[in-house]
């Protein structure tokens, strides 16, 4: 398994994304993604624009993907929130994975991706003193 830090840095080439801040967190099941303009079309599609302007990799594109179903994501407050989960790809560590992300306003977030359990399981250990640190060798 390969070790990763508390925070990385990953690109997911289908969005045009590079070099953006992800935030690891073994405690959240699924991972997601900062995009605003979502909107659920009625043949099982999604479209939305990823990042904000003032964003490093903001093009203002929108983008849309087929919908694999909807969640409902609990916060740590216990609130839920019902999101649209697409699949995907994402590079971390120069290596690529297949990802299914839930799409989410996280403005007021500091990460604007986090990456979940159901990604990092069998995949990554996780070294919570490190940060940035995708291409360590495995385990």
């Amino acid at each position: 398994m390969k070790i990763i830090g508390r925070k990385e840095r990953a690109a997911f080439p289908e969005f045009n994304l590079r070099d953006v801040l992800v935030k690891i967190d073994s405690g959240a099941y699924t991972s997601s993604i900062h995009c605003d303009q979502i909107i659920r079309e009625n043949n099982n599609t999604v479209s939305c624009v990823f990042l904000d302007p003032e964003m490093k990799g903001y093009t203002g594109e929108v983008l849309t993907f087929d919908v694999v179903k909807e969640v409902i994501v609990r916060s740590s407050n216990g609130s839920g929130e019902k999101r649209c989960m697409i699949r995907s790809s994402i590079e971390l560590g120069g290596e690529m994975y297949p990802i299914y992300l839930t799409l989410t306003n996280r403005n007021d977030m500091r990460y604007p991706v986090l990456l979940g359990r159901r990604f990092l399981s069998k995949r990554f250990l996780i070294d919570v003193s490190k940060s940035g640190s995708g291409k360590r060798k495995e385990v």
